[in-house]
């Protein structure tokens, strides 16, 4: 069942998807209307899931679920990774590769393999202050507070001197 992401509760699960590139005002539109449909099907052992999502900075896909009513399951998660998979292919686009990092160059979002990540941060060409995004948050709460931080208060921080 479709509910706008905002009501969703704070230990609703999260789900971030990147993208390698910024979707255009068409595409994101098109996703919008796919993401409507298959949340609105979603279900788990024929139960509905109530999940909303958001798309942000044309970039990320996050997709949430409130598990206090229906827990995501097995079948469950694989159909939504489904999705997304069918999204990379009608796209051109890559949305699963987690050793990728996006982070700010003020409002621009810049998209960059970790090995290049750390030849920047090596070169002092990103800082502690950098404003990365924290995909490995698990919920609505860690969403709000910890995705968009500076790199110095993330997992990035390893690669700073």
């Amino acid at each position: 069942m479709l509910v706008d992401f905002k009501t969703l509760p704070e230990e609703s699960r999260v789900w971030i998807y990147q993208a390698n590139r910024s979707f255009t005002e068409q595409e994101i539109s098109e996703i919008e209307s796919k993401l409507d449909t298959f949340i609105e099907n979603w279900t788990a052992h024929g139960s509905d899931l109530h999940s909303g999502y958001q798309i942000k900075y044309k970039r990320f896909i996050i997709i949430g679920l409130n598990q206090d009513l229906n827990a995501a399951t097995g079948c469950s998660i694989d159909a939504s990774v489904h999705f997304i998979q069918q999204l990379e292919k009608a796209y051109n686009v890559d949305l699963m590769d987690k050793m990728n990092v996006s982070y700010k160059q003020g409002e621009y979002i810049a998209y960059k393999s970790l090995s290049d990540f750390k030849k920047m941060a090596k070169d002092r060409a990103v800082s502690k202050n950098t404003i990365v995004f924290n995909n490995l948050v698990t919920n609505i709460a860690e969403f709000n507070d910890n995705w968009e931080i500076p790199a110095s208060e993330s997992w990035h921080n390893r690669f700073l001197n």
